[in-house]
């Protein structure tokens, strides 16, 4: 089974609903951060030294890292057909246009309508306002893209299991520090137990605000 399907269904079982979730529903696309190279080169236009890239520039934090990272050794019609399979998905918050447009499908359009209902504060927001526009089977699809940052104070224990790649302990140690009042305090606290780089991809998926 593969890394994220093993992630997502961990993350799955400990939810009481699918409204608890900030990280969108995802069966089909591999998290660069987290794909093992065997699998990395099962995609389509991954050759080995793309795939070697890809591992060496990690953490990514924005879709556009991974962009930067893939368009040394790939065309734009190849890199869309890559992200029908790995994607680093966006902050619906902060996500700038350019990364936004790389979804794969992406119109102008769409990406005016992400854009005008910031701030999210929840994935059913998003269901409901790109709803307006498009079927279910196409808000489903593109909320496999996306996530809603959580609050660090108030998120549950179930909505920080979506992360991908989060352990039960680091749920934990999540909690233990609270009140947060900085991102400094947050990345020394969870400095204690891991690296650098994986306080900085946890990090873009938690805000204080």
């Amino acid at each position: 089974m593969k890394l994220i399907k093993k992630v997502a269904a961990v993350s799955l079982l400990t939810l009481s609903g699918v409204a608890l979730a900030q990280v969108g529903n995802n069966d089909v696309l591999v998290d660069p951060n987290l794909v093992e190279a065997d699998e990395l080169a099962s995609i389509p236009h991954m050759t080995v030294a793309l795939v070697q890239a890809v591992i060496d520039g990690r953490p990514y934090l924005t879709a556009g890292q991974l962009d930067d990272v893939l368009a040394s050794a790939s065309d734009e019609n190849q890199r869309e057909e890559i992200y029908g399979q790995l994607f680093r998905q966006i902050n619906m918050n902060t996500a700038s246009e350019h990364d936004i447009m790389l979804i794969p499908g992406m119109s102008s359009r769409m990406t005016h309508e992400f854009e005008e209902y910031r701030p999210y504060t929840s994935l059913e927001q998003f269901r409901r306002e790109i709803g307006k526009y498009v079927d279910d089977e196409e808000v489903a699809r593109l909320e496999q893209y996306v996530f809603v940052p959580m609050n660090l104070n108030k998120s549950s224990e179930e909505t920080f299991a979506t992360i991908p790649g989060i352990t039960s302990r680091m749920i934990h140690e999540f909690e233990e520090y609270r009140p947060y009042t900085s991102m400094e305090q947050f990345r020394r606290e969870i400095g204690k137990y891991v690296d650098d780089d994986e306080v900085a991809r946890l990090e873009s998926y938690v805000t204080i605000d």
